[in-house]
């Protein structure tokens, strides 16, 4: 995939998972979209998705809080 993070065992990228979740889906709808995955995958998309937050955040900011000044 390029590179980029997939769920366990699949092709489907966190990216996909985290913008149907981003786009309003459930996480019922998008177990029926992806019957494969489970709840858990989700979880961890979603984790995954708050540490790439965080992580484009500390860059954004030199690697400071943005209450450090």
């Amino acid at each position: 995939m390029g590179g980029k993070p997939t769920i366990r065992g699949t092709c489907v990228t966190a990216s996909t998972i985290a913008g149907l979740l981003a786009t309003g889906h459930s996480e019922a709808q998008v177990l029926a979209l992806h019957p494969y995955l489970e709840a858990d995958d989700i979880r961890a998309v979603e984790r995954w998705t708050k540490e790439q937050e965080a992580a484009n955040s500390r860059s954004e900011t030199g690697g400071r809080n943005r209450s450090d000044g």
